[in-house]
């Protein structure tokens, strides 16, 4: 036997569809593989955005993030427990401590190189960024440094001189960056 369905329910689940849909939509990849070709097609004329206008869509919103990821990151797991003496043999919970500041030299790394790579789209950024990449790839193999223990006041001072500059060279573009300390899981993920 039929029953019919309320129009309340239906509308619902209409509603959640869409937005759904919409939310697939939006989450195309940030290189704009999915967005352009969804623009291309909703544009037959072709005249969507153009490359340089889609890498500067949200080029210092992402430096933000990216480098106040890399600074809180830095600050959290490799300098405060430098300064407390958590690294030195002997101290309590250093191997912990050893291990963090490895995962987060490894991630401070990596958010400071997308970070160099997201100030190329805004001109100003881009200039005052620039100097700074062979200072971010000074960092490169100092995280299994700290993770294994043989990272002395010059690796950590390295790590806080660069977060410093990164910090400076936003402030001066318009992009000022802000401490975020991410996760535990965003470390390792």
């Amino acid at each position: 036997m039929f029953r019919p369905v309320p129009l309340r329910r239906t509308l619902t689940a209409l509603l959640l569809s869409c937005a759904l849909l919409a939310g697939a939509t939006a989450c195309g990849d940030s290189a704009g593989g999915n967005a352009a070709s969804a623009s291309a097609a909703a544009d037959p004329s072709g005249a969507g955005p153009s490359p340089s206008a889609e890498k500067q869509r949200l080029a210092k919103t992402r430096f933000v993030a990216n480098a106040g990821l890399a600074a809180g990151a830095t600050y959290q797991w490799i300098v405060k427990p430098y300064r407390a003496g958590t690294f030195k043999k002997g101290a309590e919970g250093r191997r912990l401590a050893l291990v963090k500041a490895g995962l987060a030299g490894g991630f401070a790394y990596n958010r400071l190189r997308a970070a160099a790579e997201n100030a190329k789209g805004d001109p100003l950024l881009s200039k005052a960024v620039a100097p700074l990449t062979a200072g971010i790839e000074s960092l490169k193999g100092l995280g299994t440094k700290l993770r294994k223990g043989e990272a002395g006041e010059g690796d950590v001072g390295a790590f806080e001189s660069v977060i410093d500059s990164i910090k400076n060279a936003g402030k001066d573009a318009g992009a000022e960056v802000k401490e975020k300390v991410p996760s535990t899981s965003q470390l390792t993920g």
